[in-house]
């Protein structure tokens, strides 16, 4: 694209091509401007300019009752001219569509998240905005990044450039089959020795291990996954139990599975702390803003979760 081409196309206005297009469907001046809600002498210097710019006429006018007809300049100027009036009519309802918060936007998030949290946050965003476009992706790296993430959702504080939310503290439980442990609060000391399932040694495990190891008691791991279904599944069979986080334990509906309880421990562990991150200094979306509204508010209904299973 040379100069002059560029130079054209920068001084063609918009208005000048709407013009020309009710004009060239209207038939005569006087009806596009009515059309358009203009005089017909500000159509006339609509085309007037857009000819200036172009370097020649866009019609013939053979006056009279008949009616004006496109110059072979013109048929080619108006059939260019629409294409970019409709990409600019596009472009307008883009950014209305954003403004109003239909945008796209991409969460990370995990498990537990996935199965307490974001599904009233999604459900609460598609209500207010049916044509929103939201990515989901669950992972759980040692390291997180939040990369072309618009949020993440993490067990902790992630490193970078990056702000956060603190969204609730989210306590540590045993979960074990019926009748291992007598009911109510199970001491720490019970678990030294004891047949464990666990998760793999990421994200918050092993500062949790850490604390139950600082107490004097040494479980016996008999089992990892990183699936709470699979880790639930292993304990109603009764290979071992498992320290839970309270959210793990209502997403997959413990408490109403008869072959399970759910204890309190004694001392109680350190909680873990659910974060919403995203990037530090990044103006946020209507979607994104709304996001981190209601995921804040659903996790106020959430906290604090209750002091005894």
């Amino acid at each position: 694209m040379g100069f002059a081409t560029l130079d054209l196309v920068t001084h063609v206005e918009l208005r000048h091509l709407a013009a020309m297009a009710a004009i060239a469907e209207e038939g005569s001046f006087g009806r596009a401007a009515a059309r358009l809600g203009y005089t017909q002498s500000t159509v006339s210097q609509q085309i007037a300019a857009l000819e200036r710019t172009v370097g020649g006429p866009v019609f013939d006018r053979p006056g009279g009752p008949k009616p004006v007809r496109l110059t072979p300049l013109g048929s080619v100027i108006l059939t260019h001219g629409r294409e970019l009036l409709a990409k600019a009519e596009a472009l307008a309802d883009a950014v209305d569509r954003f403004k109003a918060g239909d945008g796209r936007i991409d969460i990370g998030t995990f498990q537990s998240v996935s199965n307490v949290i974001l599904p009233s946050v999604v459900r609460r965003l598609r209500d207010e905005h049916p044509g929103c476009d939201i990515r989901l992706s669950e992972e759980e790296p040692e390291q997180p990044q939040i990369g072309d993430l618009d949020l993440l959702f993490y067990d902790g504080r992630i490193d970078g450039d990056v702000e956060h939310l603190k969204l609730l503290d989210d306590p540590y439980l045993l979960v074990a089959g019926r009748g291992t442990f007598p009911e109510g609060p199970v001491p720490l000391e019970r678990l030294d020795g004891a047949p464990m399932v666990a998760w793999p040694l990421t994200c918050d495990q092993p500062l949790m291990e850490q604390a139950v190891a600082r107490s004097g008691a040494r479980p016996q791991i008999v089992f990892r996954t990183a699936v709470n279904d699979t880790v639930l599944s292993m304990v109603r069979a009764g290979l071992g139990s498992a320290v839970l986080p309270w959210l793990a334990i209502r997403g997959a509906d413990v408490p109403s599975d008869d072959r399970l309880r759910v204890h309190e421990l004694r001392p109680s562990l350190p909680p873990r702390e659910i974060y919403l991150h995203w990037r530090a200094g990044r103006t946020h979306s209507p979607l994104a803003s709304r996001a981190i509204e209601i995921a804040a508010e659903v996790a106020a209904e959430l906290a604090p979760p209750p002091a005894s299973a």
